[in-house]
C-alpha cells in the first residue's frame, strides 16, 4: 500500500499500522506499551498521531491504501507529551535516569521535575535473575503480555486498580516462588527499568557499549543474541530481535547462564598428569608430553590405537579440523561426535527414509501446520524457544498430539496424549499408520509416484491393528484412533521429534516409521505438510556430524569407503583416507578396556557423566594410557585424564553452528578465553604442529571454505557469505543459491530418488522390569540445565535448580512411604544413584524421571549398555529399577529384593 506521512510517500505491506508507517518514513514516535514482539494494545496514547480527520493512536490502527498521515503538528506533539507527562508524573525522579521512557522524555524535552511520585510501593529481589522496582511501574502491560503471548508461561499479571496497578507474579507472593522460567523476555520490553536484570543499573542503563553478535551454545536451537561487554567480560546477553529463530526472545541458559565464564573452577593453563596428581604446566611441556603419547600410541599400535570423541558443543570448523587431524595426521577413522549418544538414528532414519541426514523442513514452515505431532519431546523444557512458539500455534487453533510417557509441558494442551510404555514407540507409529491405511487416509497419488515399500508395509500393518497395539503400548485404541484421524485429515501436518524416539534400543526403527506416517500422507516434499523434524540437543550436533566428525563419514556424508567419496577428500587435502571404518565411541570404551587402544582424546564431553553405564566408561579411562581432554572445567572425566588443555567456551570463540533446522549461523568472540586457555581450533593446529604436520586452515573461515571445496552441500556457503545474509540452510551448492530450506520439492535424495517406507517389525526394548527391578526409569532433561550441567551448574540457574530430583507417583510414593525432600537410592542392573524424591502426576505408577544434570548423583551409572542396533545410541529412556530408602540394610540391598515386597 502505498501511505503519505506528512509528506513523505512510504510503501507497506498488507496488515501494517500507522505506528510502521511513522516508522518507515523516518520518523519517530514515543510507544511505552508498543514492542514489535507482541500484539498491539494501545493502552497508553502516547502515539498519536491524524488521519482522515481523526486523533487516533497509530499503533493500533491499521492504514489503507491513500492514506495521509499526520504527526509533526503542534497539537500533536502537545497531546502527545501531555500523556508521557501524566504518565511520569507518577513516578519518582530516578525513573527518568535511563531506559526507553527516559529517552522518549528527553526528546520531548520533560525534565526529572516532571516525575513527581514519592514511592512506597517496594521492591522484590528475590529471584536470581530478575528483580522488581513496583515503584518504576507504568503498568503498560508489555511485560505481562510477552509472558503470555510469546513465552506462553502466563506467570505474570496486573493486580491493583488505578494508579496503583502494577505487575506481579499470578500466583502471588514472591517472584523466586513463581511459575516464571526466568526468559528475562520481561526484563528485555520493560519501558521503565521496573523489571531489570540483577547487576545491571536501575532504570536499564545499557551496561557497555561493546555489542556482539553470535550463536547461543546451549540447546540445537539456535539463537541469536546480542553479547554486551565490557573490559573483557560478558555484563549481559541479550536475544536479538532479528533472530531467525528465536525473532527477539531466549530462555534461562541462553539469556543469564553466562556466570560459568567467571566461576573460579574455569580452567587457565594446561594440567599434566603426574602420579596421582594433575599439576599445572606450560603449554609446550603439556602438547610435547601428548604428541609423544601418540607417537608411543601408533607406534605400538597403529594408527587405529589413537581415537577422538569431538564435541557438539565445538564450532563446525573445530569439528572439521578434528577429524581432519584424525584422519590426515593420525591415519585413523576413529573419530566420533556425541550425536552417537543423541540423534545418529535421526541420521540413519532419515538418510534411509529421504537421503539426507537433516531435517525434512525449516521450523518457520512447521510453526504454520494445522495439526502437530508431538514424539517423544518437551521442547517447552529442552528446546524453550521452540516450544513456546509451537505453544503459540497451538493456542491459535492447530490441533496438536502429544505421544510421549510424561504428561510435561505441551501435553497440557494437547487434543490427543498417547502415553506409550517405554521402548514401545515402533508398535505405536505401527498402529497410527494402520488406522491411516485402514480409513484411506493417504496420498496415494504421491505413494504411486514418489516412495516405495508400500505393499510390504501394508502387508505387516495386518499384525498391528488398534486393539494389539494397545495390547502392546498401553494407548488405548480409542485414542490411538483419534490421534491418527487428526493427523490424517490434516491439510498441512508436521512431525517434531525428539529424543524419546531416538534412546532405544530400536532407535532407528523409531525415526523410519514415525517418518512412515508423513510418507503415507504425501506430507514431505510437496507444500501439503511439513515432514519429520528431529529437535537436536545439544547447539551443533547437526554440525559436528556435517563436518564428519563420525567413524564411517566424511565431511558431508560421504562415506569413507566409497571410492569416489573419498577420493574428492584426498585431491583437496593432498593426503590418503583410510578405507576402513573407524570406531564408534561404545567401541572406543570397549577397546580400550581390551588394552587395544592406547590413547583416547576426548574434546568437550563428559563421558564420565553423559554416557550410559558410566562405571564401565570410567574402567576404560583408567586402561587407556592416555587420556587427553579439552575442557572448560575439571569434570568428572577430566579429573581421569592425564592431560588436560583449557579451552574457550561458546562466547570466547570464532566459527559457525547449525541448528536443528540446517541452518548454518555466525560465532563470534564475544570476550577473550581466560589466561592461557585457547579455542579448540588453536589446540588442533598446536598438536599437528607438535607431530611435525601442517593441517592448513589457518582461519576458521578457511576451514569452512576447505570444507565446501570437498562437500557439495556446503559449497555455497562462507564466513562472508554469512556475515552478510545472516543464516543459510544446507544443501547450499552454490554460492548465489538460497539454500534449501525445504527438502525434497523434486525428489527424494535416495538412490533411486524415491521415498521409502519401512517395514520394521516391533521389537521389545532391552531392558524389561521384573520383581527385582520393578520400576522404569526414564532420564531426560529440565528446563534450568543443560547435559551434566558443567556451565549451568556454575551459574545462578543452581537456584532455580539445585538438585538431582527423581518424579515419581504419589501413588507409587504412597506405596514406597515416600515423601517429597527424602532421599532415595535408585539402583539398577549396571550401578546405583542417590536422588530427592519428588512427587508428580507427570509420570504413571511404575515409571520414574530424573535428569542427568548433576553428575555426583549417578544417575548414568544406572543407565546399561543396550543400544540401538543400528547406530549404537544408547538406550537412555528405558532403564529396570528399584528403590531403595537411605538407611535401608546393606544385606536386604545385596539380597536384591524389590521394596518394598510386592502385595501378597
Amino acid at each position: 500500500m502505498k501511505v503519505e506521512v506528512d509528506g513523505v510517500t512510504v510503501r507497506l505491506g498488507d496488515d501494517a499500522s500507522m505506528l510502521s508507517a511513522v516508522r518507515a518514513a523516518g520518523l519517530e514516535l514515543p510507544s511505552l506499551c508498543h514492542d514489535e514482539r507482541l500484539p498491539e494494545a494501545g493502552s497508553c496514547r502516547t502515539c498519536l498521531v491524524r488521519s482522515g480527520g481523526h486523533v487516533v493512536a497509530a499503533c493500533v490502527t491499521p492504514v489503507t491504501e491513500g492514506a495521509v498521515i499526520e504527526v509533526a503538528a503542534e497539537d500533536l506533539r502537545t497531546l502527545r507529551r501531555q500523556a508521557v507527562e501524566l504518565i511520569v508524573s507518577a513516578l519518582p525522579p530516578y525513573a527518568l535516569e535511563d531506559g526507553e521512557l527516559a529517552r522518549v522524555c528527553r526528546s520531548m524535552g520533560i525534565t526529572p521535575q516532571a516525575a513527581q511520585g514519592r514511592g512506597g510501593r517496594g521492591r522484590d529481589d528475590s529471584h536470581p535473575y530478575v528483580r522488581l522496582d513496583r515503584d518504576l511501574c507504568i503498568a503498560c502491560g508489555r511485560c505481562v503480555r510477552m509472558c503470555s503471548d510469546v513465552q506462553g508461561t502466563f506467570a505474570l499479571t496486573l493486580t491493583g486498580r488505578g494508579a496503583d496497578t502494577v505487575v506481579a507474579p499470578g500466583t502471588g507472593g514472591l517472584w523466586a516462588d513463581s511459575d516464571c522460567v526466568a526468559c528475562g523476555g520481561c526484563v528485555d520490553t520493560c519501558p521503565t527499568g521496573a523489571l531489570t536484570e540483577p547487576g545491571l543499573p536501575v532504570g536499564g542503563r545499557t551496561p557497555a557499549p561493546a555489542r556482539t553478535r553470535t550463536t547461543c551454545g546451549y540447546c540445537g536451537v539456535g539463537c541469536s543474541l546480542e553479547v554486551l561487554a565490557r573490559d573483557g567480560e560478558v555484563t549481559a546477553v541479550l536475544p536479538d530481535h532479528d533472530g531467525p529463530v528465536n525473532r527477539g526472545h531466549a530462555c534461562v541458559k541462553g539469556r543469564f547462564a553466562y556466570g560459568f565464564l567467571r566461576s573460579p573452577e574455569r580452567l587457565t593453563q594446561p594440567l599434566l598428569r603426574r602420579g596421582d596428581r594433575l599439576e599445572p604446566v606450560s603449554w609446550p611441556e603439556a602438547l610435547d608430553h601428548v604428541a609423544r603419547g601418540l607417537r608411543a600410541a601408533v607406534a605400538a599400535g597403529g594408527p587405529d590405537a589413537v581415537a577422538a570423541i569431538s564435541s557438539a558443543r565445538a564450532t563446525n570448523e573445530e569439528n572439521y579440523l578434528i577429524q581432519k587431524f584424525m584422519r590426515v595426521v593420525i591415519g585413523t577413522n576413529n573419530v566420533d561426535n556425541c550425536s552417537r549418544l543423541c540423534h545418529a538414528p535421526s541420521a540413519a532414519g532419515l538418510t534411509a527414509a529421504f537421503g539426507l541426514s537433516g531435517g525434512t523442513d525449516r521450523f518457520d514452515d512447521v510453526e504454520t501446520a494445522d495439526c502437530v505431532l508431538l514424539v517423544g519431546a518437551n521442547p517447552i523444557e529442552a528446546h524453550p524457544v521452540v516450544g513456546a512458539r509451537l505453544l503459540q500455534r497451538v493456542l491459535r487453533g492447530a490441533r496438536l498430539i502429544v505421544a510421549d510417557p510424561r504428561a510435561v509441558g505441551l501435553a497440557r494442551y494437547a487434543d490427543v496424549h498417547l502415553r506409550p510404555r517405554p521402548g514401545t514407540n515402533v508398535a505405536l507409529f505401527h498402529g497410527l499408520a494402520q488406522v491411516l491405511l485402514a480409513e484411506g487416509l493417504i496420498d496415494e497419488e504421491f505413494l504411486r509416484r514418489r516412495a516405495s515399500g508400500l505393499a510390504e508395509l501394508t502387508t505387516l500393518l495386518e499384525g498391528y491393528p488398534p486393539d494389539r497395539v494397545a495390547a502392546i503400548t498401553g494407548v488405548p485404541a480409542a485414542d490411538l484412533i483419534a490421534a491418527a484421524r487428526l493427523y490424517g485429515r490434516a491439510e498441512r501436518p508436521a512431525i517434531v521429534y525428539g529424543l524419546g524416539v531416538t534412546e532405544h534400543l530400536h532407535g532407528t526403527d523409531g525415526v523410519r516409521t514415525l517418518a512412515n506416517l508423513a510418507i503415507l500422507r504425501g506430507a514431505v516434499g510437496t507444500g501439503r505438510g511439513f515432514g519429520v523434524n528431529p529437535l537436536r540437543g545439544q547447539n551443533n550436533v547437526q554440525g559436528a556430524s556435517d563436518m564428519g566428525a563420525l567413524p564411517d563419514l566424511l565431511p558431508g556424508y560421504g562415506k569413507v569407503n566409497d571410492p569416489v567419496a573419498r577420493a574428492r577428500v584426498e585431491t583437496v587435502w593432498g593426503a590418503p583416507v583410510p578405507v576402513r571404518p573407524g570406531l564408534r565411541i561404545p567401541e572406543m570404551f570397549a577397546a580400550a578396556r581390551a588394552g587395544e587402544l592406547r590413547a583416547l582424546w576426548i574434546v568437550g564431553e563428559d563421558v564420565c557423566a553423559t554416557d550410559p553405564d558410566a562405571t564401565q566408561v570410567a574402567r576404560a579411562l583408567e586402561a587407556c594410557p592416555l587420556v587427553v581432554c579439552n575442557e572448560l572445567f575439571l569434570s568428572e572425566t577430566a579429573r581421569r585424564a592425564d592431560v588436560v588443555l583449557p579451552v574457550a567456551s561458546w562466547l570466547e570463540k570464532d566459527g559457525t553452528f547449525v541448528n536443528f533446522d540446517r541452518r548454518f549461523q555466525r560465532v563470534r568472540a564475544a570476550v577473550p578465553p581466560p589466561d592461557a586457555a585457547r579455542t579448540d581450533f588453536e589446540v588442533f593446529h598446536a598438536l599437528a604442529t607438535a607431530l611435525g604436520a601442517d593441517l592448513g586452515c589457518r582461519t576458521p573461515a578457511e576451514a569452512l571454505a576447505e570444507c565446501g571445496r570437498l562437500a557439495p552441500a556446503f559449497a555455497g556457503l562462507s564466513h562472508e557469505r554469512l556475515d552478510r545474509e545472516g543464516a543459510i540452510a544446507w544443501p547450499c551448492p552454490d554460492v548465489d543459491g538460497p539454500g534449501e530450506a525445504t527438502l525434497y520439492r523434486q525428489r527424494f535424495a535416495t538412490p533411486d530418488g524415491r521415498a521409502h517406507l519401512s517395514a520394521a517389525p516391533y521389537l521389545p526394548p532391552g531392558e524389561q522390569p521384573n520383581d527385582r527391578y520393578p520400576l522404569i526409569l526414564i532420564t531426560g532433561r529440565r528446563w534450568a540445565h543443560y547435559n551434566s550441567g558443567g556451565m549451568t551448574r556454575r551459574t545462578d540457574n543452581l537456584h532455580l535448580d539445585p538438585v538431582d530430583e527423581l518424579d515419581i507417583h504419589p501413588a507409587d510414593a504412597a506405596r514406597y512411604g515416600l515423601r517429597d525432600g527424602a532421599p532415595v537410592t535408585v539402583e539398577s542392573r549396571h550401578g546405583h544413584a542417590e536422588l530427592v524424591v519428588k512427587t508428580s502426576d507427570e509420570v504413571v505408577p511404575g515409571q520414574l524421571f530424573c535428569s542427568f544434570h548433576f553428575p555426583s548423583s549417578g544417575v548414568n551409572t544406572l543407565t546399561s549398555d543396550s543400544a540401538d542396533i543400528v547406530t549404537s545410541c544408547p538406550e537412555y529412556k528405558v532403564t529396570a529399577v528399584r528403590l531403595t530408602k537411605r538407611g535401608t540394610s546393606r544385606r536386604h540391598r545385596e539380597q536384591g529384593r524389590a521394596w518394598p515386597p510386592s502385595p501378597g
